[in-house]
């Protein structure tokens, strides 16, 4: 089922779900977060769990890693902006990352 593009009201009412995410708005909406790990292990182990999740769900991101900072984009290309997917990925991120805390 392809996903629908939110509009400008829903990716504003749906933005308290992911509090530590920034929303662009240019070129195309996308959900942006940018996090650091103790080291380069810490922040690939976070990587292969979030591309499992992106397996599950049919859905990956854009992301860059330098060293131990992870930075992760979520849009969804088939819109053009972003859908309920990205939220639903952020939110898994962000208990993957809460989990990841908890452990240390």
């Amino acid at each position: 089922m392809r996903p629908n593009r939110m509009t400008f009201i829903e990716i504003e009412q749906s933005a308290d779900r992911v509090p530590n995410w920034l929303v662009e708005s240019t070129p195309r909406e996308a959900l942006y977060l940018e996090w650091k790990g103790s080291n380069f292990v810490e922040t690939f182990a976070l990587m292969t769990d979030v591309a499992a999740l992106a397996e599950e769900l049919n859905h990956h991101p854009e992301w860059f890693n330098v060293y131990s900072r992870l930075t992760i984009r979520l849009t969804t290309h088939d819109v053009g902006g972003l859908s309920e997917l990205d939220f639903t990925m952020a939110e898994r991120i962000d208990i993957l990352i809460k989990e990841r805390t908890v452990a240390q």
